[in-house]
């Protein structure tokens, strides 16, 4: 049996553009997703904390080092700058290997600039 598990997570990035006139997808700083395992053309989830919208959409990498998290093409009219957003992937795991799969979790701070990387996410603790 597999089950479907948390592979990797930026955890409150900050929204620096939202192009709708774009194709689509969400640029990420190519830093910041290397750091957790993403990759170009994967697939993520968009939770937005600003106002509670949850998408899907596909990684494009951005200029590294620029912290950029922009959200495009239709994408856009459901974030604003600024927005404090999680960006998810997921992974499928044989059950077997539940017991040592870690997912790697990125605290970012205000300015999109990675604080800590965890294994995973303390319970009951607010970041």
């Amino acid at each position: 049996m597999f089950r479907t598990m948390l592979n990797a997570k930026i955890h409150r990035a900050r929204v620096t553009e939202a192009n709708l006139n774009y194709v689509g997808s969400i640029t990420i700083d190519e830093d910041i997703i290397d750091a957790v395992g993403m990759v170009a053309n994967e697939k993520v989830q968009i939770v937005n904390n600003n106002n509670g919208a949850r998408f899907e959409t596909y990684i494009i990498p951005g200029k590294r080092g620029s912290g950029v998290v922009c959200l495009n093409g239709a994408a856009a009219r459901l974030v604003q700058e600024g927005d404090v957003v999680i960006i998810l992937t997921y992974t499928m795991v044989q059950e077997e290997k539940l017991s040592t799969h870690q997912p790697k979790i990125a605290i970012m701070d205000e300015n999109n600039k990675i604080v800590e990387i965890l294994g995973q996410e303390p319970a009951a603790t607010i970041l």
